[in-house]
């Protein structure tokens, strides 16, 4: 070993005593900040908003060659250990273990929270509305496949607020027992990861047998089961599951990502870069979309996503989920929500909270 090369072992050494040492110290604070919480009545741990915040100073301050991502990343973790200690969150999703929804709950929240696997977007919703769980995580849409419809419809009689995005890259692996492919008879997959990979299973796997399952996890669970199949999903998945990766990344679209909500009880305050979801419903009657639309233009907000989706109040009555830019504490946001009230049937804010940091 040159003797550069042992300067600089020992330089990395001292920098890892230096950093251990900041960890425990920021980690003795925030036992100290839970003390104080108590003694204050204050039972909020988690505080959304200031995560985001703290996020984003951490990427704006970084000057490599780690990349903002990375280094926001391991910010997380240090985060998430560090309210551990004064509350270990748990956070549903939905399940079964291996699903990209774990794994984005884990993007979110660190791997110091607790996960519970849910059978339904229903049951996440039901976990959090009475409290088992702290926060729930659910997908929204695919960059690809589009709007989940069953998070919506969750939404009209739900009471929950949204808390927080997460924009999580999709990569869909081929995996299964046997290494050739042409021993595959069947393949398992949410429905939407086979729409997402169906130009890539049509060109190598066009005379198998597609089957819809709830999950890409429980696809691999099922895998496992049977020699002759194979599953697209995760590369979780294929961990828990003991199967072989295949083939990597067969998503026809490579920047192919999935949008999911974070949904709690409160309500989250500005972090300075925020949006603000609503649930409109409006008469069916002429111009009622137009009536929506005019005070989000005239207030000068951008609105970044409109779906609309049965009320289930009559035949043809609809209502409409719509994302703005800014939290509904800003002035321009308050003053579209107010004139939207004078136009709408029912305007129901669904939260307000930080856009997606990474």
């Amino acid at each position: 070993m040159s003797e550069e090369l042992k300067k600089l072992r020992v330089r990395i050494d001292a920098l890892d005593e230096q950093i251990q040492a900041l960890i425990t110290e920021r980690a003795r604070v925030a036992e100290a900040v839970a003390r104080a919480k108590l003694v204050s009545g204050d039972d909020v741990f988690y505080r959304a908003e200031r995560e985001a915040e703290v996020l984003r100073k951490v990427m704006e301050r970084n000057q490599g060659p780690l990349s903002d991502e990375e280094m926001a990343r391991l910010f997380r973790e240090i985060m998430s250990a560090c309210l551990a200690l004064e509350r270990v969150m748990k956070i549903a999703f939905l399940g079964p273990e291996g699903t990209f929804t774990q794994a984005a709950a884990l993007k979110h929240f660190g791997h110091s929270v607790q996960t519970l696997p849910m059978a339904t977007i229903g049951e996440v919703f039901r976990e959090v509305e009475s409290g088992s769980a702290s926060y729930g995580v659910v997908p929204v849409e695919n960059s690809t496949e589009g709007v989940i419809n069953h998070t919506l419809d969750e939404f009209i009689d739900s009471s929950l607020k949204i808390c927080g995005e997460v924009a999580l890259r999709i990569h869909h692996h081929l995996m299964g027992q046997s290494e050739n492919l042409n021993d595959i008879k069947t393949v398992y997959s949410h429905q939407q990861s086979l729409a997402q990979c169906r130009n890539w299973l049509d060109t190598h796997l066009p005379n198998v047998k597609l089957v819809d399952v709830s999950s890409n996890a429980e696809a691999a669970r099922l895998a496992s089961e049977q020699p002759d199949s194979a599953a697209i999903a995760g590369e979780a998945a294929a961990d828990i599951y003991r199967l072989k990766v295949l083939v990597k990344n067969i998503e026809d679209q490579p920047d192919n990502t999935t949008r999911f909500l974070v949904i709690g009880q409160r309500e989250t305050p500005a972090s300075g870069v925020d949006k603000t979801s609503l649930l409109i419903y409006t008469k069916n009657e002429p111009g009622a979309l137009y009536a929506i639309l005019e005070p989000i233009a005239r207030n000068n907000l951008s609105m970044t996503r409109i779906e609309s989706r049965p009320s289930g109040q009559g035949m043809w009555n609809y209502v409409f989920f719509i994302d703005l830019d800014g939290h509904v504490d800003d002035d321009n946001v308050s003053a579209a929500l107010a004139e939207l009230e004078q136009t709408a049937h029912l305007v129901k804010v669904l939260g307000s909270y930080p856009r997606a940091v990474l």
